[in-house]
């Protein structure tokens, strides 16, 4: 009896032990879902007007100025374009474009796809980046009309809990009308409809597939990709991305796709609110790297460039005069780019001959056939052109680091140089003549290929050369100095424009280089310095051997045999060094020179790489780079190299 009584007393115990756990657990579920409510309710009610979503609150936007902070260059983020358009006014090859990119299941999920974040999540591990990704078009249109982009919890929060009260309220298109109405597609521009007209001179509705593509390309990075910006190889290539998504979602065929990417798209013409276009793109590249797009947007940045708003002006006019004269050689493209040895400050920056002007010949598909772009920068493009003979110094300078003189005797005559690749090398002369014994300073200065490889191969050496030009700034010459062999001396590397000004900077400055620079200070908008230019000078090559290179680079007479005394090297009252380089193939033509104080180069040629009339740049490139010395030149005060010691000019 007593045992019976003793269970039923565990047994009531027990019970009520499972009943007060039930009623806590109840309790903490009931408490958890009404702090979630409370939660859901206090963000949610923070849901923008329908409104809202088609204005942007004022932002004060960044200026970019010249070296003085008087000439205003380029507003970033000022004056928007935009123009409201319902869904229907809007191509339904855009729309589609949009959702195959940007988010493919959109009108199957909640606004929030967890599938595509599990899948963004992973590969950003993978890559060892933690960055959110996957985000739906509903969480953009949240994102960027009513959230700050901190990385923070409490903003992830906030816009889950506005995704889905957006999508609880409003449906599908509506949502898609106000994602296309706002969205950034280019500095400036927002919004299907104004980016439709800036870009192709149309309307949305008007799109063609490729178009429709393209601006589709945009939205990921929208300075980046802009069609005016100077990544126009980076926003095609993205372009036929989006087309391969389309035709891997079913909105349109495969053969639709590859027929997309072969069309020609023509760009309308870009409004001139933008003064030394390719330099300022330059820094806008750098400004967004460094401080990301949103603060460029509103913290009222003023960038006080280096460069010098006359010489820009003079740089211009110099490469609009010559245009159609290097034409009648074949060459429909020109750059010109000028710096200071001593500061490393770009003073002007001329990426083509017209940066507003049509590429050309019309139909020509860019980074394939055109002979003219006119947004590509030469100056700073790609992996570079070919230099030519404007190697040959970085040889000349390197033999006479190792104690060679400029009068030493070198004999120019057929020579086989052995097997490099799987020929003899035999290089010839560029007027098939051969001089027999010549003094280095002759040879250098008349520019003599044989006695240049003999330098290169006998006296300087090929490794040693190499790693000479790219001390002295040549960033493109990557590979092992037997992959370029001893033709890189005579032009058989690639390289940019300007790091060849930067590197022959390294011979104005006495063997000191200083990095190239666009910035002289940023402010923020109280003006508070919050960057400032402070390049560190570095000794990087012998003084004596600089000294000597120069006083070749710099004798006219020891040139006149080849060029004549008054060649387009030639500056009467100014003591300049100078040096032409063209390549075998005529492809391109360049001339570089410079006193102690200003260093400018030219080069002349193709986009495409096609061939120019068989001239050398003495005759092509030379007469830009003489006309901009004549200009500039009064800026500066006349001054002489420094000779090497113990030795005196012939002139």
């Amino acid at each position: 009896m007593a045992e019976r009584k003793f269970k039923r007393e565990i047994y009531g115990q027990k019970k009520r032990m499972i009943f007060r756990i039930l009623i806590f657990v109840s309790l903490g579920f009931f408490l958890t879902a009404l702090l979630g409510s409370a939660v859901f309710l206090y963000y949610a009610k923070d849901l923008p007007r329908p409104e809202k979503f088609t204005e942007r609150e004022f932002v004060e936007s960044t200026k970019i100025y010249d070296r003085t902070g008087q000439i205003l260059l380029y507003e970033m983020f000022s004056e928007e374009k935009r123009e409201i358009v319902p869904l229907s006014e809007i191509s339904d090859y855009l729309k589609k474009a949009v959702i195959s990119t940007e988010d493919a299941k959109f009108y199957s999920h909640n606004g929030i796809d967890f599938t595509g974040i599990l899948r963004a999540f992973k590969l950003n591990w993978n890559r060892g980046d933690l960055s959110y990704g996957g985000s739906t078009i509903s969480q953009q249109l949240i994102r960027s009309t009513f959230l700050s982009t901190q990385k923070t919890a409490e903003r992830k929060t906030r816009e889950i809990i506005l995704t889905l009260e957006l999508e609880r309220k409003y449906g599908k298109d509506q949502i898609l009308e106000w994602y296309l109405n706002q969205i950034p597609l280019g500095i400036n521009i927002y919004g299907a409809e104004s980016a439709s007209k800036t870009y192709f001179n149309k309307r949305a509705k008007d799109l063609t597939l490729a178009e429709s593509a393209l601006l589709a390309a945009v939205i990921k990075m929208p300075s980046h990709y802009s069609p005016f910006g100077k990544h126009l190889d980076q926003l095609l290539a993205r372009k036929d991305y989006v087309l391969d998504r389309m035709a891997q979602e079913n909105y349109i065929t495969k053969d639709e796709a590859e027929e997309a990417k072969k069309e020609d798209l023509k760009f309308a013409q870009f409004a001139n609110t933008i003064k030394a276009p390719h330099f300022v793109l330059e820094v806008q590249d750098y400004l967004i790297k460094t401080y990301g797009e949103t603060s460029l947007r509103e913290g009222g940045f003023k960038v006080y460039t280096t460069l010098d708003w006359e010489m820009q002006e003079e740089a211009e006019k110099v490469i609009t005069d010559n245009i159609e004269r290097i034409k009648k050689y074949k060459a429909y493209n020109t750059s010109l780019a000028a710096l200071s040895p001593k500061t490393g400050e770009i003073l002007a920056m001329v990426g083509s001959s017209d940066w507003f002007s049509k590429s050309y010949p019309e139909g020509c598909i860019s980074g394939k056939d055109c002979l003219f772009e006119p947004k590509v920068n030469i100056a700073t493009y790609g992996i570079g052109r070919q230099p030519g003979s404007a190697f040959k110094p970085f040889a000349y300078v390197t033999a006479f680091q190792k104690g060679h003189k400029a009068e030493e005797i070198v004999v120019d005559e057929y020579t086989d140089f052995g097997v490099w690749g799987n020929s003899h090398y035999t290089p010839q002369n560029y007027d098939g003549l051969f001089r027999g014994p010549v003094t280095l300073r002759s040879a250098l200065a008349q520019s003599l290929n044989i006695p240049a490889v003999k330098v290169l191969l006998y006296l300087a050496g090929l490794e040693d050369t190499l790693e000479t030009a790219k001390r002295a700034g040549l960033t493109t010459l990557g590979n092992p100095a037997s992959f370029y062999g001893p033709s890189i001396v005579l032009g058989g590397g690639e390289v940019k424009l300007l790091d060849m000004v930067s590197a022959y900077g390294v011979f104005a400055n006495d063997g000191i280089k200083v990095s190239p620079s666009y910035i002289l200070k940023i402010e923020d908008s109280k003006g508070r310095i919050i960057e400032q230019n402070n390049k560190t000078p570095r000794s990087i090559l012998d003084q004596q051997a600089v000294r000597m290179l120069n006083s070749v680079l710099s004798d006219n007479t020891a040139r006149t045999p080849m060029f004549g005394a008054n060649s387009s090297l030639y500056i009467p009252g100014w003591q300049t060094a100078a040096k032409t380089g063209t390549t075998n193939s005529y492809r391109d033509a360049w001339a570089i020179g410079y006193t102690p104080s200003i260093c400018v180069g030219v080069w002349a040629g193709n986009n495409d790489n096609t061939p120019m009339s068989e001239k050398s740049s003495i005759t092509i490139s030379g007469p830009i780079w003489k006309s901009f010395m004549l200009k500039i030149l009064p800026k500066f005060p006349k001054e002489d190299f420094i000779l090497p010691e113990g030795y005196a000019n012939p002139e």
